[in-house]
Order: structure tokens, then C-alpha cells, then sequence
């Protein structure tokens, strides 16, 4: 399905100096795992080029954080612990956004559609108005979820209406959630998470180009299944999925595995000038990006987007993660995943660095 990247097909797909860069992605994406040993533990302020220093957890108990810069301010968006509601806040820097107030901007339906587990929200702006994505079952049926959104063509989104736009369909009537959407080329698609018809796992990540904010066209491209015992560890999932385009290319983060400490991210990337609906444009990292790291009491880290710092300049990864391993209970019931925010970094070949052993 995905053309994974290895040493001699590399070198046979692309030209000799290509092959470089993509294969040493390869060496970087297994040794993460040793950078920056010995750095500060997850509760110390986190430097970078810019002005701010951030402290983590920025803001306890919301988990799968979607920060959207707009305007000169960042707006938050986070699963809350009852799953019931969708809560905006506003505030001009990444630090104001832990005590920025919190309005509650729409609530589940008391039965059926939109009903039960209220998701991953996720707050865009395109072509002027202000479009939630979010993941929803039903009341009676709980763990019927599909895509659903809403639109709010005020302004200021934390004023106005948001209308419910219903479902976002795709061609396969099954568990789907966590939809994102970006603009490449002249053209916008929708990336998101979804089972397949025979239940095969739990999602894989699809792809596909959108004629309108709510609505896709074919084809839609399977870009990752769960196949790496990472991915399949408790849960078959790909899932969370957060794009950034930079160096000449579209990477896609995403998330894997069951939602306690087995909770990783891996990589996928095409170069910039590549067809996305073509599946042979995409590489796979075989080794999670980001992950578990006891020693800086980091545990089940995932579900996570991208932004820019205050200098507009840093790219910023926002994610959550517990600060201890051992759950009672249903992992997804325990309301401990806290958002936290840290700087990307970059190496040599323009692959985000992800610093796996160092804290924040």
C-alpha cells in the first residue's frame, strides 16, 4: 500500500542525490530515539529562538489539542473528560491560552446523532467563515461515530452562531473520525481516520480532495494502515492525523496504537510537487517519531498539530500525554491527558526532529 522507504528501492526510485536525503530520513526516524540524552524532564520551561518560554502541561485534562494561529491570536480546541461539549478559547499568546475564558460553543444532542463521544474537535478557517470538525456517536449507539461540523460565519468565532452542517459522508458508511483539512497546490482535502468494511482494524488514515468545506470527491486514497507492531499494539490504529508542509514537503504526523502508554506517533511525507492521491507518493517511517519516555515522565504521547510560535517563525508541536504509566480502568476514561506544547525542530535534511529524549 505505501512504498515504504528503504535502502536500494530508494535508490532506484529517485535520483542519486534524492536518495540521500529520503534514505537518511530512514537512519533519522530509528536513532530518534537517541538525540539530546540527559535534557531537562517534561516540567521545565522550553527555550527557543523566539521570545517565549513555555511551561507545560499548558493546559490539564484536554486531550487530542488542535491551536489554530489566526489573526494575531491562537484559538484552542481540545476533547474534554465527559465528552460532551465542543469549548473554544482565545488568547494572543501559546501560555495565555492555559487561563484564556473557556466558552462552551455547542453541546452533544440528548439522543441520537451527535449523541455520545464528542472528539477531537478541530477549528479552521476557509473562505471567511469558521468550520468545527469533530467525531461523534449516537445516544443510543454510542460507538457509532462518524465526521460531523459546524460553521460559523461570524468574525470572531467565540460570537455568532454555530449551525450543525450534519455529516461529512464518505463512500464506506463505517467508524470514522479525527478529520483535518489543508490547502495544497490550488486544492483542499480532507485527511481522516476510518475502519474498513471487513473490520480489519480499528482505523487506517484516507485522503481525498474536497469539492466544498464539507464534502469529498473520489478518489479517496488509503494512505496508512496499522501494520508495524507499534501501530497494532492494544488497538489497530492510525489515527489523529496533523499536516505541515515545509522543506519541500507534506508531512503527516498521526497517531497509533491504544491510548495509554503504547501511544506513539509516526511520519508519513511526499515531496511538495508529488500527486497526494497518489499512494506511491507517500513514505512511511517504520519507527514511531514520538513516544513513551519514562525517564522525562512522558507517557502515551499523541493525537497532537502543528503551529508557529509568537516570532512566527518556530514551528511549535502541540500534543498531549499522561505524566504516569499506570491506569485504572478504561484508559480513555481517565481524564489525565494533559496538552502540552514544544518546539519542532529540524535536521540537516529538512525532516522534522522530534528531540524523542528530550522533555517537555
Amino acid at each position: 500500500m505505501i512504498q515504504f522507504l528503504q535502502w536500494r528501492p530508494c535508490w532506484r526510485r529517485v535520483g542519486a542525490a534524492l536518495a540521500r536525503i529520503g534514505c537518511a530520513s530512514l537512519v533519522w526516524a530509528t536513532a530518534a530515539v537517541a538525540a539530546d540524552a540527559g535534557l531537562s524532564g517534561d516540567s521545565a520551561p522550553v527555550p527557543h529562538s523566539g521570545a517565549a518560554v513555555y511551561h507545560n502541561p499548558l493546559v490539564p485534562q484536554r486531550a487530542d489539542p488542535w491551536v489554530l494561529r489566526d489573526g494575531g491570536n491562537y484559538y484552542f480546541v481540545a476533547t474534554v473528560p465527559a465528552f460532551d461539549r465542543i469549548e473554544l478559547r482565545r488568547a494572543t499568546t501559546i501560555n495565555g491560552l492555559a487561563t484564556a475564558p473557556v466558552k462552551v460553543i455547542w453541546r452533544k444532542h440528548r439522543r441520537g446523532l451527535m449523541g455520545a463521544h464528542i472528539w477531537a474537535p478541530e477549528l479552521h478557517r476557509i473562505d471567511g467563515a469558521w468550520y468545527i470538525y469533530f467525531a461523534a456517536g449516537e445516544t443510543e449507539r454510542p460507538w457509532n461515530i462518524r465526521i460531523y461540523a459546524l460553521r460559523n460565519r461570524s468574525a470572531n468565532p467565540l460570537q455568532g452562531e454555530w449551525e450543525e452542517l450534519g455529516q461529512i459522508k464518505t463512500p464506506l458508511d463505517t467508524f470514522s473520525l479525527d478529520a483535518t483539512t489543508f490547502a495544497h497546490n490550488g486544492k483542499r482535502y480532507l485527511l481522516w481516520a476510518q475502519s474498513d468494511a471487513n473490520g480489519t482494524y480499528n482505523s487506517a488514515l484516507l485522503l481525498a480532495e474536497m469539492t466544498s468545506p464539507t464534502t469529498i470527491k473520489p478518489p479517496v486514497v488509503t494512505l496508512s494502515e496499522p501494520e508495524f507492531d507499534w501501530e497494532t499494539a492494544g488497538f489497530k490504529v492510525n489515527e489523529g492525523p496533523a499536516v505541515l508542509q515545509k522543506n519541500g514537503r507534506v508531512f503527516v504526523s498521526y497517531s497509533a496504537g491504544a491510548t495509554d502508554s503504547r501511544y506513539a506517533m509516526g511520519l508519513l511525507w511526499a515531496d511538495v510537487d508529488a500527486d497526494l492521491l497518489d499512494k506511491h507518493s507517500w513514505h512511511k517511517s517504520p519507527q514511531p517519531v514520538f513516544y513513551t519516555n519514562a525517564a522525562v515522565k512522558r507517557f502515551g504521547p499523541g493525537h497532537n498539530s502543528f503551529t508557529v510560535a509568537e516570532d512566527g517563525i518556530t514551528d511549535l508541536m502541540v500534543y498531549h500525554a499522561r505524566d504516569y504509566r499506570d491506569i485504572k480502568g478504561d484508559p480513555l476514561r481517565d481524564p489525565n491527558r494533559a496538552t502540552r506544547v514544544r518546539v519542532l525542530h529540524w535536521d540537516k535534511h529538512g525532516m522534522p526532529d522530534f528531540r524523542q529524549a528530550q522533555g517537555d
